[in-house]
């Protein structure tokens, strides 16, 4: 394979790609993917893109080309969804390369776009993702931290549930709280429409926020929205029975998926990999009342993950009877169950631990390096020298790290320095 033998400019963006802690292991397919996407003279650029954002002289500098040279090519990249491209406060544009997912792959097919064939796209991603196992299980099962987490469903919440229930954990607040919102095509749902698969649930339904809404809708990626707006597509993706997947972070969140079961990647890989929650639970559980359930299935039916199933009520007077039975470990507590039976069978419980979601994007990126040994990547990105400020943000990230991780990281950087720090944090 000419890629093995090569150090071709699309080689180079996969080694980029893999120093990130959400890579794409290397394959025919993936290959065959990001020539779709990029130019190979594209492919070699990006691949000397820093990890951290940088700006178009940071790039210019790397790629020792001519400012206004190196812009066009940044902002052509950021029109097809490959970067991302926010404005600070003082109107400074700065520049991130997302990984694969969630990032650019679902970026390609947010939208209708005329410039890349969607329908040899999609199948390439179907192979990719749903037939190769690799991507599939580095995404969703290595290490401990995952990149989504999932939003309780709140038309499920009881009084007292909502008791429980912190702000970060409501998608409602997502909207709320966010600086910029916006709405493009689903990802998952195009791609099954363009092999014939696609079910009816709402299509025009993907959210994204603050900073990544912001780059999308500069872009026509996807349509800015008001809140009012943004409330009433989560009433729309309740009543359709999808589940909210958002980024696994408490604070500013990027985006928020409204998932159906039978064409989200996430629950796909549950159901044919058998990968249990392949992202985050949220802190409720469904409790079946023995007493109110009539065995009719429709928990089952709505249940995305095929957690619910219909089990013998060992009833000796009414022997064909049947009764919910729930499965524990591939529940991810998201309550559309509850929404669905009508006999107030099912209800809502907290879980007895307490599912831990990292504090900010950084948090939870550092953690995923910590769990899969690529810190090193992060901390000394050769292709642009930290500055202090940076490097202490990352550093102080580690000092609140539990103590085991602590060690892990310490262990993965070498560096007497940071074993240094560590030591005085624990003083």
């Amino acid at each position: 394979m000419a890629h093995n033998t090569v150090k071709s400019g699309y080689s180079s963006l996969v080694d980029r790609l893999n120093r990130f802690p959400q890579g794409a292991p290397p394959s025919e397919l993936l290959f065959a993917i990001l020539k779709m996407l990029f130019s190979e003279r594209e492919a070699g650029l990006v691949a000397n893109l820093p990890i951290k954002p940088f700006t178009a002289s940071r790039a210019s500098g790397v790629w020792k080309m001519d400012l206004a040279s190196a812009q066009k090519v940044l902002d052509d990249l950021a029109g097809r969804g490959i970067l991302v491209d926010v404005e600070d406060r003082r109107g400074r544009s700065w520049y991130s390369l997302p990984p694969p997912m969630a990032g650019f792959f679902e970026f390609s097919l947010m939208r209708v776009r005329h410039d890349v064939d969607q329908k040899v796209l999609s199948e390439l991603f179907h192979q990719y993702l749903n037939v190769e196992e690799d991507f599939i299980r580095e995404l969703f099962t290595r290490g401990e931290t995952r990149v989504g987490r999932t939003f309780v469903h709140e038309p499920a919440l009881s009084e007292e549930n909502a008791l429980h229930v912190l702000d970060y954990e409501r998608a409602s607040e997502v909207i709320d709280s966010a600086s910029h919102m916006a709405v493009g095509m689903c990802y998952c749902r195009h791609k099954m429409q363009h092999l014939g698969r696609s079910c009816d649930a709402p299509m025009d339904i993907c959210m994204t926020f603050n900073g990544t809404a912001q780059s999308l809708t500069k872009h026509g990626i996807a349509r800015q929205v008001d809140k009012q707006e943004g409330h009433d597509l989560l009433r729309q993706a309740h009543e359709a029975n999808l589940v909210q997947f958002g980024e696994n972070v408490q604070r500013r969140v990027n985006f928020v998926c409204n998932c159906c079961g039978c064409c989200c990647e996430a629950m796909i890989a549950a159901r044919r990999f058998a990968i249990l929650n392949p992202v985050h639970t949220t802190n409720f559980i469904p409790e079946i009342r023995q007493d109110a359930c009539n065995g009719c299935g429709k928990c089952v039916t709505v249940c995305p993950v095929e957690a619910m199933s219909l089990v013998s009520a060992n009833d000796p007077h009414r022997p064909r009877r049947k009764t919910a039975k729930l499965d524990e470990d591939v529940c991810l507590g998201c309550g559309l169950c509850v929404r669905a039976c009508g006999h107030d069978g099912v209800e809502l419980k907290s879980r007895p631990r307490r599912v831990i979601t990292p504090l900010n994007g950084m948090h939870r990126v550092l953690m995923m390096a910590i769990e899969r040994g690529t810190l090193q990547h992060l901390i000394f990105d050769e292709r642009v020298l930290w500055n202090h400020r940076a490097l202490a943000v990352v550093l102080g990230a580690i000092l609140r790290l539990p103590p085991l991780k602590q060690v892990l990281a310490s262990q993965q950087v070498r560096s007497r320095y940071i074993e240094t720090l560590i030591a005085r944090g624990r003083r």
